[in-house]
Formats: structure tokens, sequence, C-alpha cells
């Protein structure tokens, strides 16, 4: 890197300051009580997700010593010390805000209730449904006559349990259960008085029964807490060249389940002696991240609690079609013209119908796909195996080291492989993370093709929630470079060539840096020559210490910046030497703003891209990306204003400043939620008259 280090603040430090930003909407009492109960199951989620990988990474980094230190901004036992206290903060914050909920869901005679608070019809309730649903499930582990802890399961929660005879409470004997959310839901609605709702957790249920499961034993005293370990989710593939890549992810994810633990969860209530036993059976030390927390854990679970509860049912802005598809067919429109698909505001059903139509096409010879992360009943998956069974030539990149969908993606990779489909598995040290299709068709003597790039993944539930970008087209020069990325995944040992004659498309690894320093960099000549110059990049991440570097200097020169960061922002932006300050927003809504967009103003000749990839060293040198310019004048239009209604917004939006304070942007303008506003705007596209056109 030809750039003096600068200030950054610490990658770790800044993603917990993003998921404070989840914690927010959970607090905001604007927000519809239900949506307040799933933020806050976002948020655990989010934060078991970040100990399995951050938290366990700096722990490797401290094992391996000072050659990994220096691939950090600051010493890994200080970030691991910061993010401890930032934790316990946060865990306090989160106390506080679902003891508030809880407030309210009484006022709207919701009432969660435990195994002490039930009356009698509930009592014979939980212990029927206790036999029939749970016991089947419930397995006891006596902790105390099995010589060697055994390795309990990473996203599982246990009941601890103390059992005594009230005449002799000295002669205690221990034992874990765990909760078997797998097979039983963790929300269990009770017999309730009219009008009311009453709701006991799937632990509680087994509390209330534990006098029957150790009834052998004859004690008559039960004292027991919940808790949850959280182990390195990191999967060591070793370098035996013998083993075949689908080998080593095997047998990472056996190893997966054995990772040490890197955080331990504790009701604060757990009987002291109880607690002292786990501690010292998991080898557990102070800077293992031991928490103190409420009663309940696994709030990750809340993400599904029960709305049939709520008298008022909330409102959700449905998505709808695309206007150029209300009568015609996907494919039809595709081969005349670019058409831009804006989940979740459209609906995902074109992307799975072009895939339809060209199964039972007669003249689709071949589809190619790129796919990361597949909906666990992918109709993606079905139409792509319909296409095979009809005779088509069908390929696709399977990425199996998608984190934590490895599982998924490789029973996916025996069904596309038992039908027929050819199945890449990706490149050694290096993730496919691009997004792309492209579908041959023979007419006659002519070839055509067709497909798309897009910013998401393939994944028709998840598109409900995250915001993304699809861009279907038949432009020729984005087909020719789709298909030159598809021949490099398959001829990755010498096939970089390809990845070098992309002529329009920006491909990862290698050319995406090179790319966007020349396009900085001539914002930096237009502004000197008086042009137009300005930035707007919107990402979920950025991190890359050069990039950042150069839209510094950038600012220096007076470009205007402008940056939409969802999470992880290290950017250093309050610096008085700056022309123009660089503005950033955060914006966390209903939706996960998940789009790459980067605009550059260029002298007056806008250059719009859309990406996979964001602004991280993984995604610019160790992935396989894939970003896109937009060529059609009408979506250039229509991202742009996407973009400047975003820039708007001053409901939603937070500051990224150095302090990581997550201010809300507060002006006297006009109330803008953008997240509405793009829903209005598109909507309104889609009842004004459709501009014909072709490529």
């Amino acid at each position: 890197m030809a750039t003096s280090k600068i200030k950054t603040i610490p990658r770790d430090i800044s993603w917990l300051s993003f998921n404070a930003r989840v914690l927010q909407e959970a607090a905001d009492p604007a927000v519809p009580l239900p949506e307040r109960i799933r933020f806050l199951g976002i948020f655990s989620n989010n934060l078991d997700e970040f100990f399995r990988v951050r938290v366990a990474t700096l722990k490797r980094m401290i094992q391996y010593g000072h050659r990994a230190k220096m691939h950090l901004e600051a010493n890994p036992e200080e970030i691991l010390e910061e993010i401890q206290m930032t934790v316990l903060n946060q865990q306090s914050e989160f106390t506080r805000i679902w003891e508030g909920i809880l407030k309210e869901l009484n006022e709207e005679k919701i009432f969660l209730v435990n195994e002490k608070e039930l009356n009698e019809e509930q009592k014979t309730f939980v212990t029927e449904y206790y036999e029939e649903e749970v016991s089947p499930n419930v397995i006891p582990l006596m902790i105390e006559s099995i010589p060697q802890m055994p390795f309990l399961r990473d996203k599982s929660i246990y009941l601890a349990v103390v059992m005594w005879k009230k005449e002799s409470a000295l002669k205690r004997m221990y034992s874990i259960i765990e909760v078997p959310t797998r097979a039983a839901p963790r929300f269990v609605l009770l017999p309730s008085p009219p009008g009311e709702h009453h709701i006991i957790l799937l632990e509680d249920v087994i509390r209330f029964n534990l006098p029957e499961i150790f009834s052998y034993f004859g004690y008559d005293q039960y004292q027991s807490g919940v808790f949850k370990v959280t182990r390195d989710a990191e999967i060591d593939i070793d370098n035996d060249i013998s083993t075949s890549l689908i080998q080593k992810i095997e047998k990472g994810l056996k190893n997966r389940r054995k990772g040490k633990p890197v955080r331990f969860i504790y009701d604060k209530e757990m009987d002291p002696g109880l607690l002292e036993y786990l501690i010292r059976k998991f080898h557990l030390s102070k800077r293992d991240n031991i928490i103190p927390g409420g009663r309940i854990h696994n709030f990750r679970h809340f993400m599904d609690f029960p709305k049939q509860v709520f008298n008022k049912e909330t409102k959700s802005r449905r998505p709808f079609d695309h206007p150029l598809l209300l009568k015609d067919r996907i494919t039809d429109v595709v081969l005349k013209r670019d058409l831009m698909l804006h989940f979740p505001y459209h609906s995902f059903n074109p992307v799975i119908d072009l895939l339809r139509e060209a199964a039972i096409d007669p003249d689709v010879t071949s589809i190619k796909i790129a796919a990361y992360r597949m909906a666990k009943n992918s109709k993606v998956i079905n139409a792509l195996i319909n296409a095979v069974r009809n005779g088509k030539q069908v390929t696709v990149m399977l990425e199996v080291r998608a984190r934590f969908e490895e599982e998924a993606n490789l029973a996916w990779k025996v069904r596309l492989e038992d039908e027929g489909v050819k199945v890449l598995i990706g490149i050694p040290n290096m993730k496919v993370h691009a997004k792309l299709c492209v579908i041959r068709k023979r007419v006659q003597d002519r070839i055509m093709q067709y497909g798309f790039v897009s910013t998401g993944n393939l994944n028709e539930a998840t598109s409900r929630v995250y915001a993304d970008h699809c861009l279907l087209t038949s432009n020729k020069s984005i087909m020719a470079d789709v298909n030159r990325i598809f021949n490099y995944l398959e001829h990755y040992k010498t096939g970089n060539h390809f990845l070098k004659a992309c002529t329009t498309l920006i491909p990862s690894p290698a050319f995406t840096r090179k790319e966007l320093l020349k396009l900085i960099r001539n914002e930096v000549k237009n502004v000197q020559k008086n042009k137009p110059a300005q930035i707007i990049i919107k990402m979920n991440s950025l991190s890359d210490e050069e990039l950042m570097f150069e839209l510094k200097e950038a600012a220096k020169q007076g470009v205007e910046v402008n940056l939409i960061i969802r999470g992880i922002y290290c950017l250093s932006t309050e610096n008085s030497k700056l022309e123009k300050p660089i503005r950033a927003i955060s914006i966390v809504d209903e939706y996960l703003e998940h789009a790459r967009i980067w605009y550059f103003a260029n002298g007056g000749k806008e250059k719009i891209f859309i990406s996979s990839a964001d602004w991280m060293v993984r995604n610019l040198d160790h992935r396989v990306e894939a970003s896109c310019p937009i060529l059609d004048e009408r979506i250039k239009q229509e991202l742009k204003q996407i973009l400047f209604i975003q820039l708007k917004d001053n409901v939603k939006a937070r500051w990224l400043n150095n302090e990581l304070s997550n201010a809300y942007v507060q002006n006297e303008d006009k109330r803008v939620r953008s997240q509405i506003e793009t829903f209005n705007f598109l909507h309104q596209k889609m009842l004004a008259p459709i501009e014909t056109g072709s490529n």
C-alpha cells in the first residue's frame, strides 16, 4: 500500500456500535411492539455470531503472537478488554429495554409467566404438554458422574440444575439439560383467562417438571439456572492435498462443535456452587467473557415471538410487482431492455419466474448461476432441477464455505449433483461471493444471452427483509463478462486471463481495488478543474485502509463525499484538514440495508455501479466478486434518487462519528424515513406510464 498509516476505528468496536443501533430500534417507542421484540432477537443473534467469529479470531491472534498483530489497528488484548466492557454495558441496556417491553406486554394483557406463576389449569396443561411434546427430547446429563464434560451445542441453551434433600442440604447433585428448541417451540401458549394471553418458555416447562424428571433420586429441593456457551466457529481447513475440499469442510463442521468456548452467559441468580462448578468444568477464565445475565437467554428465538397474541396486527408493506412485468413475461421484457428489481419493495418472484421460464423454454440450452445462501426450501434450486430434467445444461457455483450455511450447502450439492447439475464448489482460499446468472438461448442460428447481476443472495426468504438490487439484462457486454467470470470459476488455476478480459464488469480479486482508486482519483481531477465532483458510497462495511485514505484525500481536495454504511465503519472522519467534511450515516430500520451502490459524478457524466463487494480487504483481494455499471439511463436515475432519499433520512439515520455515539440525524427539514419514502417512490413509478425502450 502506497499510503501512510491513517487513524482508524477498530473494526470490532465499530461492529458493536452497529449492534447498538439495532438495540436503539428495540428501545424506540415509535416502533411497533412486535418489531421491538424482533430487534431484541436480532441483537442477540448478531452478538452470538460476533463472539463465534470475531472474538474467536482475536483470541486466535493472541495465540499466534506478534505476527498476527500486525494485521490489527490495535493490540488484540486491548480490543478484547474494550469488547468486554462494551458488551456488559449493552447487556445492561438490553435488560432495561426488555423490562420495559415486559410492562408494555402486560398492558396489552400478554403475560410471560414462569413455572411458579401457573394456575391449576395451567399446571395440568404444562404437565401434559411436557409428557406428550417435550419429554422424549429431554436427556439429563449427571455431570458429576461423567469423567469429562461433554461438548455442548453452540446455539443451544442449557438448564443447570442443583438438587438436594431438605433434611440434608450439604449433599447436592448437579445436572444439565439441553432445552430442546430444535424439537419444540420456545414459546408455549397456555390456557388463559378471557381477553388475556399467557405464554411460558420451554425451559420453564422443564423447570416445572424437574421433580418428575429426577424422581428416581428422591430429592425434594431444586434450583436451576439457564446458561449458554458460545464457541469458536472458525473452520480450520488443513493443507492436506489428498483430502478434498468437501471432506475438509465436513471435518471442520465436526470440529466446530468442539470449538473453544469464547463466551459463557449465565443466570446471575444461579446457585453459586453450581456456577463455580460449571466454570471449572469448562476450564474458563476471566478472559473467556463470563457474562452474568437475566433469567432468559438465547433471545434470538424472540425473532419468532408469537404474533397471534397481539390485538393489533402490525401493518407491513407488501412487495409489489415491477410495473414492466404487469402484462409481459419476464423473459420477453429482459430481452428487450434492462430491468432493476429493488428488494424487498419489489417481489422476488420475477427472479424465480426467469429461471422457470428458462427451464421449460425449448430454445434455452444452458443456465449458469452463482449462489451463496439459499432459502431452506429454495424455489431457485427447484427451477434449476427442472431445467436439467428438461435437458438443459445447468452449472451452479455453490459456495459451500458460506459461514453457518456449510451444512445446508453441502446438502444442496448432493441434491443438485444427483439430478445431473454440474456443481462448482469454489476456489481454495477464496470464497465466491458474486451473485450472477447467464442463460443461453438459441433461436434459429442466433445466440441470445440474458440473466442478472445482484447485490444480494438468491434467497426468496431473506429477500423480504434484505434491501438489495438485482439488474436483469440481456446487454451483450455484461453477459459476455458474466461468461468470463464463470470461465474463470471453472478454470481458476489457469484462468486469470478471463477476469483480465472483462470490459464492463469489475471483478475481484485484483481488479476492483485498481478501478476504485482510479474512480476516486478521477473525482479529485474533476474538482480541480471545477467540474462536478461527488462520491456517494452505500455499503454494509468500510474498513479497507487504502480506500479510506483515498476518500480522505479526495475530501481534502474538495470532493463532496457522502457515505451510507450500515455496519462496520472504520473511517475517522472528523479532520480540520478536510476541505469538505465527509458525511457518513447509517440507516437501521425495518429492512436490513444490504445493497452496495457506488456513485461518481464523473465531471457530469455520472457513473453508478451495483456490487456484491464491500470495501474490505477480504472482498477486494480474497474473494470473487462482481461489480456492474448501470448503463440504462432510466435505472441510473432511479438508483440515484434512492441514494438521495437515503441521504435525506432524518428519522432512522444515525451519524457515524469518531465517538460511535449513534446520535440520530436531526434537522429542521421535512421528516424523511427513507425506507417508507423509497417504497412510495417505487410504488408511484408503478402507477406512472411506462416508457418503451430496448438495449
